[in-house]
């Protein structure tokens, strides 16, 4: 692994992959393949761009245009890809279906495609555990589970992962694919609902929860989720599929109530709104293939969320002009005209 290709680098967890990496390997090279969409922002990579300029190289461009796409690989002599590059948010997935099927089922393709057409690559996709769908009682997902994926989003992540597998048995194409729980942490676009509660908070804005707030999720700081690709990456056995994330769960009106209390700001803030339509009630991995490898968080749930509070806090420069932007729109549309619930 000499020169890689990190697809959707400039947004959240492909930036904060970048930086591990390059700081973790002196030698490597990174090349950003990167559309610039509302989530992939250069401001997250400026950093990166000053303090290793000769190993970086960004380069913008669509995953599902083709040609662009081998035209980078070849030039950049590019031996490994690691696809972050997707439309996230399940709100958004709910809003406009279509955006998601072409970048997260065809964009994979293409990738796919590049990748055995130059050279049979090391290939690495970035999944996600909403293709478990919701998990019932108490048992967690594993790795071999069935795909039950039950909005837009979780469904073009499921059939992008069909494809990576599909061109491992097919075209021996040597693949690996993480599953990651819920990542937070610095450069999160604003929308995802850890970083939309704490800037909510942080101008004193109503914290719209979904339903009662009692889904249950896994929380994890992006460092660890990156550390656990770069393993899986390295030591990770061909054609096999690795959760992450840190095995514990909480409520998400108990995380409302970590970043709150970090940020020293009343719970009064909290308002229950109508739930998100299809919204999976828990999701809980079972991480102990990925432990096996030799990794293990360094954050739990509450020291994630609490680390977050803390640098949106200390960087408004960051996220400001995005609540001032675009996002004003985008929350109009999904939170103004919710109905507030009534739960007492």
């Amino acid at each position: 692994m000499k020169n890689i290709l990190v697809t959707g680098g400039a947004g959240f967890i492909g930036c904060n992959f970048v930086r591990y990496v390059l700081n973790r390997e002196p030698e490597l090279k990174v090349t950003v393949f990167d559309k610039l969409t509302y989530a992939g922002r250069l401001e997250n990579l400026a950093a990166v761009s000053e303090r290793f300029g000769g190993r970086y190289h960004f380069v913008q461009g669509d995953v599902c245009d083709a040609a662009r796409v081998e035209e980078t690989v070849a030039l950049r002599n590019i031996d490994t890809i690691i696809n972050f590059a997707a439309e996230t948010h399940v709100d958004r997935s709910i809003l406009d279906p279509d955006a998601f099927v072409k970048t997260d089922v065809y964009g994979t393709y293409v990738l796919l495609e590049a990748a055995r057409k130059l050279g049979n690559l090391r290939f690495h996709q970035i999944s996600t555990d909403e293709v478990y769908g919701h998990v019932a009682g108490r048992r967690r997902s594993l790795e071999e589970d069935a795909l039950a994926p039950r909005s837009p989003y979780s469904a073009s992540k499921a059939g992008a992962d069909l494809f990576v597998n599909a061109y491992c048995t097919t075209y021996g194409l040597p693949v690996t694919i993480s599953r990651g729980a819920n990542n937070i942490g610095p450069y999160q676009y604003p929308e995802k609902v850890v970083p939309l509660f704490i800037t909510n908070a942080l101008e004193s804005i109503p914290l719209p929860v979904y339903g009662d707030g009692k889904q249950m999720r896994d929380y994890q700081f992006v460092a660890d989720h990156c550390a656990a690709i770069y393993l899986i990456l390295t030591r990770g056995r061909i054609g096999e599929t690795y959760n992450i994330g840190t095995g514990s769960e909480m409520t998400n009106l108990a995380m409302v109530e970590i970043l709150l209390d970090e940020l020293d700001k009343p719970p009064s803030l909290i308002r229950h709104v109508e739930d998100r339509l299809g919204h999976d009630r828990r999701y809980s991995l079972d991480v102990s293939k990925t432990l096996a490898l030799g990794w293990e968080p360094d954050y739990t749930p509450e020291q994630a969320i609490r680390a977050t509070a803390r640098w949106y806090r200390d960087n408004r420069w960051w996220w400001q002009p995005i609540r001032d932007g675009e996002f004003k729109q985008y929350y109009e549309t999904v939170y103004g005209a919710r109905r507030e619930l009534d739960l007492q």
